[in-house]
């Protein structure tokens, strides 16, 4: 003779087998039906925080180097890259190297390097070109989607291209080089600041850098304080020529007295 707990179960077991969608959970002899959609999804979506204040500007530097289909490199860049958010005030997100993925391609004349973050929710992109003895920067582009910066603000994408340019021009074989922050205008809500960066294309040896080229600001950050030393050291010796000059001429006017 069957119980009628055990009959019940087979009840149970029967409907599942006929309903795939249903899950049951047995708890103290009872029985729960709980749907497919109403279970919690472990997938979430990487969305960037905007931060009120700006990072030290040495934070998040990454190494970047894609290669063509040979393993050779052709494209390397070393910066911190920093997105800078411009509404009714100005936001701060710096793009972490541990979660970029690098792509892009190699050609003889161009080459491009993309880095993206996950579920793309920012990316940057620079677009290489050679030209005679020189390479540059022709085009660059920013993408950022990310979490609304207050609780009722809806979501917000932030995008900008700088086109035709001819940005960090270097010689071929050599790396241009800077310190000193890189402020560029993307569009009227979005600038990207770069600080440092030191980036080579087309010709990289062994993926290594070659002879490093100082970009302007670091030069005058240089060159400013010699010369501001050699005037007052000028200036100086001025006077005080000038002082000893007056002096001898009173000294001759009292001999003549």
């Amino acid at each position: 003779m069957m119980l009628r707990g055990q009959s019940g179960g087979w009840c149970l077991f029967f409907l599942a087998a006929v309903f795939k969608g249903v899950h049951l959970h047995i708890s103290d002899g009872s029985s729960q039906p709980a749907l497919d959609s109403e279970l919690p999804s472990n997938t979430q979506l990487y969305q960037p925080i905007l931060q009120p204040s700006e990072a030290t500007p040495q934070t998040g530097v990454g190494n970047y180097m894609y290669k063509d289909h040979a393993g050779k490199p052709c494209i390397r860049i070393t910066m911190g890259a920093e997105y800078i958010v411009i509404e009714k005030k100005t936001w701060y997100f710096s793009l972490d190297p541990s979660r970029v993925t690098i792509s892009g391609h190699c050609g003889n004349e161009e080459a491009l390097i993309s880095l993206t973050l996950p579920d793309n929710a920012a990316s940057l992109q620079f677009k290489f070109k050679k030209e005679k003895n020189f390479f540059y920067v022709t085009e660059m582009t920013a993408y950022l989607s990310p979490v609304p910066v207050c609780k009722d603000c809806s979501n917000k994408n932030y995008s900008g291209l700088l086109a035709d340019e001819k940005l960090f021009k270097t010689a071929n074989g050599q790396s241009f080089t800077c310190k000193s922050e890189n402020l560029l205008l993307m569009s009227s809500e979005l600038r990207i600041k770069l600080v440092p960066v030191q980036m080579q294309a087309f010709s990289l040896p062994q993926g290594q850098y070659g002879t490093e080229v100082e970009c302007w600001a670091d030069y005058n950050m240089k060159i400013i304080p010699i010369i501001s030393v050699a005037a007052v050291v000028c200036l100086t010796l001025i006077i005080a020529l000038s002082f000893l000059v007056i002096r001898d001429r009173r000294r001759v006017g009292y001999e003549r007295l």
